[in-house]
């Protein structure tokens, strides 16, 4: 877990150059904008977000090795994206946005909750 998140980090903080601060304060600003001007790469972008976390979500339930609630899982994922978020706003690398956040948040739970099923399916078959 802490490998991915590392690389998770690295990879949407450090690697990309220092420009001004930038921050988007306005919660679901990017879905406003896709239905609106019915722009496919904002889309693209926010399902790529929720998928970023998603795996780091199937380790939670086999690190702890017990359920978590869906909602536990979503506030932990939002708590790992306000690190991210808040590192880019820092050091000025990307875009500091609320839409970030509930997506990462959103795939981290969907993560927990695809290994959680996996595991009832798994212990219902023996």
């Amino acid at each position: 877990m802490v490998v991915f998140l590392g690389i998770v980090f690295a990879s949407t903080v450090f690697t990309r150059m220092v420009s001004v601060r930038k921050y988007e304060l306005m919660p679901l600003w990017s879905w406003k904008a896709i239905v609106q001007y019915r722009d496919r790469e904002l889309l693209k972008e926010d399902l790529l977000n929720c998928i970023l976390l998603l795996p780091a979500g199937m380790l939670l339930p086999v690190i702890i090795d017990r359920k978590v609630n869906w909602y536990w899982a979503w506030a932990f994922g939002v708590m790992i994206s306000a690190g991210i978020e808040v590192s880019q706003l820092l050091f000025m690398r990307g875009l500091f946005e609320w839409d970030d956040m509930i997506h990462n948040g959103l795939g981290y739970m969907l993560g927990c909750m695809i290994t959680q099923k996996m595991r009832e399916w798994m212990n219902k078959k023996k």
